[in-house]
């Protein structure tokens, strides 16, 4: 047998916790897993990588990637889980990850409870506070780097509340410039004021700046993104807290 050819125990494992995976997803059109170990590395409770590859995944409700890479280096596991053909670890790993999503799996996941209920924001106007809260969201990529957002929200300031319906155009940050805003007007409703246009900016680069995704099984940390026309393409670090598990 060939040094590269997989082993009896790694095939079984990794097809094993493809299975895994599949019934603890959402959804998935295709997931390959490839462990790398062997049976005394078993026995002791480790593992020297895992990489995980899917297409059409559902990661969870509404969350949607066309294409997902994740991998990781040396790693504790349960080994009697193991022997099983059940990769459980005994502590959140770091990986790295890489995600493609395209502009229709993008204005659903912008849509959804999970995201319309953490788009809600309170704005330094000026010294007065504001809260905004996002209504509906679409997204455009037409390509060149940008992001066209059409969206509706609704402002409370002070004892007053009114809907604002807005066009923006950005250019996320890349790894040598920083995210910038290339127009924002109001189609519906009395305008936004200087102060707020300056506020709203600021907390977009807030939320830009820390790029960071809370999922019910791994949190991820963008490095860098690429806007391309009808896709994003993300590159970054997970804080995985769990790896998929055969159903009983």
């Amino acid at each position: 047998m060939l040094d590269d050819e997989p082993r009896i125990e790694e095939q079984a494992i990794s097809k094993a916790a493809e299975i895994g995976l599949s019934s603890k997803l959402e959804q998935a059109e295709v997931i390959e897993v490839d462990v790398k170990t062997d049976l005394f590395k078993i026995v002791q409770g480790q593992v020297d990588s895992v990489a995980i590859a899917g297409e059409g995944v559902v990661l969870q409700k509404d969350i949607r990637v066309q294409q997902m890479e994740l991998s990781t280096d040396k790693i504790d596991i349960n080994p009697f889980s193991a022997l099983l053909g059940q990769v459980e670890l005994k502590q959140p790993v770091q990986a790295n990850a890489r995600l493609v999503m395209i502009q229709e799996d993008l204005n659903h996941a912008l849509n959804s409870d999970y995201v319309l209920n953490q788009a809600q924001f309170d704005l330094d106007v000026d010294g007065e506070n504001v809260n905004l809260q996002m209504q509906q969201m679409q997204l455009t990529l037409p390509g060149g780097n940008k992001m066209v957002f059409d969206g509706k929200a609704v402002l409370h300031e002070q004892n007053t509340t009114r809907k604002l319906v807005f066009h923006a155009t950005v250019r996320p940050r890349t790894q040598t410039e920083p995210v910038m805003l290339e127009g924002f007007t109001c189609t519906e409703g009395d305008g936004i004021s200087l102060e707020f246009t300056v506020a709203l900016m600021q907390k977009v680069k807030e939320l830009v700046n820390s790029a960071y995704i809370d999922l019910d099984t791994m949190a991820l940390r963008i490095s860098n993104m690429e806007v391309q026309q009808g896709r994003i393409l993300l590159q970054a670090q997970a804080f995985v807290r769990e790896l998929p598990m055969m159903e009983q």
